[in-house]
């Protein structure tokens, strides 16, 4: 692994401590999180439209349908700025402006590129069902070619992007601390629930332990 070097439109310039350019980190940052959100611009009007993705080495996957205004804008070669972020945790400070959420974000700027290759499309179809559920795939029927020809695969070069994170207690000055209130971190975690049974499915069918697992 090694660091992404900063260009002038991705260094950290606000807090600079916080610039994370570590591959390792930034890939671990993607990895976890299942949303993004993609800003485009088509005929002078912005747009953000969230979506999911997947990671494969240093590509990013979006997938959604062939008539998607974003995906044919995109597809056609209109520059995007892809980011996202994780919350970690609520930082409450003894002053109202010093209050701060603790987070792991990224941003990668750039043009997607169009998977034409049926194979590849495939893979990264299998990709995206693996990137939800590990183990998942075997069990699903695998998309037919009219389904392929109806899905179009995007993907995202990680070349030009950088993170930022925070971490820790409050910063406020030492001077804060004599009023009576409580500080500290109130920390937030993405955890799943108990698995509910598909109504239509078949009840003698019991919950996968790759289900069972990663509800624990």
């Amino acid at each position: 692994m090694s660091d992404y070097t900063p260009t002038e439109r991705t260094k950290i310039r606000r807090k600079p401590n916080r610039a994370v350019y570590d591959e390792a980190a930034i890939h671990a940052i993607l990895d976890e999180a299942f949303v993004c959100q993609i800003g485009f611009a088509m005929e002078g009007q912005p747009y953000v439209i969230p979506t999911n993705y997947v990671r494969v080495g240093k590509r990013l996957f979006l997938h959604g349908s062939a008539a998607s205004r974003m995906f044919r804008a995109l597809a056609a070669g209109t520059p995007l700025c892809l980011s996202v972020m994780l919350i970690d945790g609520l930082v409450l400070a003894p002053t109202a402006t010093g209050h701060s959420i603790n987070y792991r974000s990224v941003m990668v700027l750039g043009k997607a590129q169009p998977i034409e290759d049926a194979q590849e499309k495939f893979a990264a179809m299998r990709a995206f069902v693996e990137r939800v559920i590990p183990g998942r795939w075997p069990g699903v029927r695998p998309p037919s070619e009219q389904e392929l020809k109806a899905t179009m695969v995007l993907a995202v070069p990680l070349n030009e992007l950088s993170a930022k994170v925070r971490t820790g207690p409050p910063i406020d000055d030492e001077a804060e601390y004599a009023r009576d209130v409580w500080t500290g971190v109130l920390p937030l975690k993405l955890t799943p629930g108990a698995p509910l049974p598909d109504p239509r499915g078949k009840v003698s069918i019991p919950v996968p332990e790759y289900v069972r697992n990663y509800s624990r």
